[in-house]
This record gives C-alpha cells, structure tokens and sequence, in this order.
C-alpha cells in the first residue's frame, strides 16, 4: 500500500490514476510512453498513401475569392484526396492546431494531470476576454484559449516539448528558442498532408504514447456526434509576425471508417474565418465522407 505523501506526490505529477488502471489491468508498472512504444509502429512504417488530385473543389475557395487547399486521407484505402496539391504539400505555422499535439505532450509528462484539471491563464488582459479565466483542457481547447496552453508550454519546457516533437514526429520538428511561440510565429511548421498522417494515427491510438493519454486528446476533440458519423477537431489562425493563414484539421469517423482532414486557408478578413468548417465540410460532403446537407460547425478561433 502506498503512502498517502506518495499518493499525493504521484497525483500532484498526474500519474497516480495512469498508474491505478495499469494496475487494474496487470500490466507492470512502466512509464506510460514506454508501454505504447511497444506497440506504435513509426510513421515510416506505413507505406505512403496513393493520391488523387480533385482540382474541380477549388471552387469552394475561388468563391470566396481566397487561395487554400484540403487534404483528406482516407486510412483505410491509404488514399490522400489533395485540392491545390502544391500548398497541401507546403509547411506552414500550425498555429492553434498544435493544441493537439501540445495537449498529448502535457499529459505524458504530467504537466497536466488529466483533461478536467483546472490551468491558469496567467492573468492579465488577453486578446479575447473570454480567455481570460483558468479553465480545464476541456474548455480551453474549445475555446482556443492560447495563454492557458503557453502556460502549459512553459511547465513542459524546452527539452522536453523538443523531444516529444521528435518523438511525434511533427512537421519540420523546429521550436527555435521559445517555448510558448514555436507554434504561433514560428519556426515549427506542418503541411496539410502532414496533418492528416500525424492525426489518423492520433485516431486510431497508434501514436508513440499511452493509450490513456490518447484517449484523453480524442475526447477533447469532438466536435460533434450525430447519427452514423462522429467528427473531432481544431481550429487554427496564424495572426502574429505577419502571418495569416487559417486551419480547420481533425477526422471524422463513420461506419468504421476513419477519414482525417486538412483545410488550410488565407484569411484576410475576420469574417472568413468560420469558412474554413463550412468549406472543408461541403468538400466532405461532396467526396461521401459526411452525409449531404452536414449541419454547421460551431465558430471557433
């Protein structure tokens, strides 16, 4: 029987209830991301996805009159479907889209204990008012709240955000100096077909890290469930260093299927921003990935 400073101390560090189901289920007490390794085969390990260029859906964005692509890869099929296959290939600052990744990494590492652990948000004016509470995963990567996940770059620190993004394996894997603006200004950048590969194995739990911790990162993620289909995902907008592009990346999952998804756009006006989840939607739609006349997503930043 553990002591109750142990308990404490394994709480406090957000290992205490990894450790209790690792238990439950008889598996010998490892540190979580060595557990997963032992199943996650490595990206290189999956052949590359065959492509099909859908030319014909750029008039999704020629009528807005804005340049953008979508990627979506069927992981079944291994099948890309690239619309302005040119800038899908093309890295770009992931802004808020490294929310995700950010998220995973704050819960291998203890960072965050679990995803209703209540982060500071630092305090102070922020950029949107309604950022400017502490709040848990949940409600933060739902709003977006970009001081509550600087607050979190800044516990994980530099070596370990940079060896967690190598072991992820996302996009071009530079950090540059500072922790909590890598993904806001850059130097880290991911492609749209980057995203789509790192996302479908977050989808499946084939990422090198715990089940749990996946598991966690997937929940926070949904967006909406509704009939046969569920879909999960996040909004990015790179705003700062003159910058200004947008995302809307995730998958969806029907009839046993598992599709991720892409949409990078320029957004020079405030007002194309929800676009980006009613472009990448009727592009969906039309390619039999989401039922036709797909309700509207919910506005995020």
């Amino acid at each position: 029987m553990k002591s109750r400073t142990e308990a404490q101390s394994l709480l406090a560090h957000g290992l205490y209830r990894r450790r209790l189901l690792q238990m439950a289920g008889g598996a010998a007490l490892l540190p979580a991301a060595r557990l997963a390794l032992a199943d996650a085969a490595p990206a290189s390990a999956v052949a590359a996805p065959s492509e099909v260029g859908r030319e014909d859906l750029m008039s999704h964005f020629r009528a807005l009159d804005v340049d953008g692509c979508f990627a979506l890869y069927d992981v079944k099929a291994n099948r890309m479907t690239l619309v302005n296959a040119p800038r899908a290939k093309t890295r770009m600052v992931p802004a808020s889209t490294y929310k995700i990744p950010n998220s995973l990494i704050a819960f291998e590492t203890g960072v965050v204990a679990d995803p209703d652990q209540i982060q500071p948000y630092g305090g102070g004016k922020t950029r949107f008012p309604q950022w400017q509470r502490d709040m848990n995963l949940r409600e933060a990567i739902a709003m977006s709240n970009v001081p509550v996940y600087q607050g979190v770059a800044r516990r994980i620190g530099m070596q370990r955000m940079q060896a967690w993004v190598d072991r992820l394996d996302y996009g071009n894997r530079q950090l540059g100096k500072v922790v909590d603006q890598f993904w806001l200004r850059g130097p880290l950048a991911i492609s749209a077909t980057e995203q789509t590969r790192f996302l479908a194995r977050l989808a499946q739990g084939q990422l090198p890290a715990s089940r749990l911790s996946q598991q966690w990162v997937r929940e926070i993620l949904r967006v909406e469930a509704d009939g046969d289909h569920a879909i999960y995902g996040k909004t990015g907008w790179a705003m700062d260093a003159g910058l200004n592009h947008g995302w809307w990346v995730g998958w969806v999952e029907r009839n046993g299927g598992v599709h991720a998804f892409a949409l990078n756009m320029d957004l020079q006006r405030e007002e194309l921003a929800p676009k980006r989840m009613t472009i990448a939607r009727a592009m969906m739609a039309e390619l039999g990935v989401l039922p036709a006349q797909n309700g509207q997503a919910r506005k995020t930043s």
